[in-house]
């Protein structure tokens, strides 16, 4: 997964560009309860941030992140990398998501998602990335996904988060 625009932690998103896909993020209920972050944006490399908190916890125990925070926060760097890369938003879902826990989250860490397309067809999204504290090259989960677009007309970035 080695990307140049990942090899350190991101700081944070700056310009037009970037506020408009910070603010996207805060759209979803889900993405927000989450506490998912914009880090970077860029065609070649999309990151988001969760934050370790504690209700986001799956094993006291161990104060490890469930797993399923892991998954949502991929599923939605690839869906941040596929509007990037198209310019605008289009009505898709999810249609094939493979993730490969290679080892547990560090308590007390953010965890970082980054995702690229890296090709779209007329019908299909295919984007790949990783999960990972420090850089994408010692991950703590990789996967792939293909998305299907569902129809419906594009939504400019524009309108957005609008009323």
């Amino acid at each position: 997964m080695n990307t140049n625009a990942a090899n350190a932690t991101p700081a944070a998103p700056s310009g037009a560009l970037d506020a408009r896909w910070r603010q996207l993020t805060r759209i979803s209920p889900y993405s927000r309860e989450l506490g998912l972050e914009l880090a970077h944006v860029g065609v070649d490399w999309c990151v988001l941030r969760v934050p370790y908190a504690e209700k986001l916890i799956g094993y006291p125990e161990t104060r490890v992140l469930h797993g399923g925070v892991i998954t949502a926060l991929m599923d939605v760097a690839f869906g941040l990398s596929i509007f990037v890369r198209l310019g605008e938003l289009r009505p898709m879902a999810t249609l094939d998501l493979r993730i490969d826990y290679l080892k547990p989250a560090t308590p007390d860490r953010d965890v970082l998602g980054g995702a690229v397309c890296y090709k779209l067809s007329s019908e299909l999204a295919f984007v790949r990335g990783c999960a990972y504290h420090d850089t994408p090259d010692d991950p703590i989960a990789t996967s792939i996904a293909i998305f299907m677009f569902t129809g419906g007309p594009p939504i400019s970035l524009e309108k957005a988060g609008q009323p």
